[in-house]
C-alpha cells in the first residue's frame, strides 16, 4: 500500500516523523534511486527506500513506554556534552524507541518512550490539548500564589492558555501546587513561576492525559497496558 515516506519511516522505528520530515527536505531519502521529497509516497512491499543510502528497516513491532526520570537526565537520544540521557535509561527494551515530548534537565517524573510515529504526532499535536499534570514545590512570593498562576495569559509575549492550579500542601516558607496546563511550551512552569516571583524547588509530572506515573521507582521503566493505551485512543476521539 503506498503511504507518505515520513510514515514509513516513523513506522519502521528508524526516527520520529519530525526527523523524518526534516531528512525529506535536505534530501537525505532515495526512492528508487531518485530523491524524494516531502510529500512523496512509496510501497515499501514493490519500492526501495533509502536513507543516506542504506535500505529503510521493515517495519517493526510498536512498543509504548513509560519511564519515571530523574533528576539530572536530558530527554535526547544522545547529548554532545555527554550528558546522561533519559534514554540511556530505556536502552533495555530491546527496540530503537523516541521520548514523546520533553522534560528538562532539572525536572523528573512521566516520560514516555514510542518507536510509534503516528501516535507519538498524536499526542504532542497541539489540536489534542493533552492535559500534563505537575506536583511543583516552589519558595518565595507565596502570597495568593495560586490565584497568581491561575490569572497568567501571556508568558514572553506568547498567548497560552490559563493553568488549573491547586494548593497540595504548605509548609513555612514553601508550597507544593498541583498545576496542569496543556500546551506543554519550553519549561512552562518554570517560566510561569518565574513570572510571580516564585522558586521552583522540584518539578514532577505525574499524569499525562490519562497515564498516570504511580508508584514507579525513579530511573525504572514499564510497559503500557493494553488497558492504557486503550484508555488514550478512546480519550482522544472524545476530544
Amino acid at each position: 500500500m503506498t503511504e507518505r515516506l515520513q510514515k514509513l519511516m516513523a513506522r519502521s522505528g528508524l526516527c520520529s516523523r519530525r526527523t523524518a520530515e526534516d531528512w525529506l527536505r535536505v534530501g537525505r531519502v532515495c526512492v528508487n534511486g531518485a530523491v524524494a521529497s516531502l510529500g512523496d509516497k512509496a510501497d515499501p512491499d514493490h519500492d526501495r527506500i533509502e536513507v543516506d543510502g542504506q535500505l529503510l528497516p521493515s517495519e517493526q513491532e510498536y512498543v509504548y513506554l513509560m519511564l519515571h526520570k530523574p533528576r539530572g537526565y536530558v530527554t535526547t537520544l544522545s547529548d554532545e556534552f555527554g550528558r546522561r540521557t533519559a534514554a540511556d535509561l530505556v536502552a533495555d527494551c530491546g527496540r530503537r524507541v523516541f521520548p514523546v515530548g520533553r522534560l528538562d534537565m532539572d525536572s523528573e517524573g512521566l516520560l514516555l518512550f514510542t518507536n510509534d510515529g503516528d501516535w507519538m504526532q498524536a499526542l504532542l499535536h497541539p489540536k489534542n490539548e493533552i492535559n500534563k499534570i505537575y506536583l511543583v514545590t516552589v519558595t518565595g512570593a507565596l502570597d495568593r500564589a495560586r490565584e497568581k498562576l491561575m490569572a497568567i495569559r501571556c508568558l514572553d509575549g506568547e498567548r497560552i492558555r490559563p493553568a488549573q492550579v491547586e494548593e497540595v500542601s504548605r509548609e513555612k516558607g514553601k508550597l507544593c501546587l498541583r498545576i496542569t496546563i496543556h500546551e506543554g511550551k519550553n519549561r512552562q512552569i518554570r517560566r510561569m513561576c518565574a513570572q510571580v516571583g516564585l522558586r521552583v524547588e522540584r518539578l514532577q509530572r505525574v499524569q499525562e492525559h490519562t497515564l498516570q506515573l504511580g508508584s514507579l521507582p525513579s530511573g525504572k521503566w514499564r510497559y503500557l497496558t493494553q488497558e492504557e493505551l486503550q484508555s488514550v485512543k478512546e480519550a482522544m476521539k472524545s476530544e
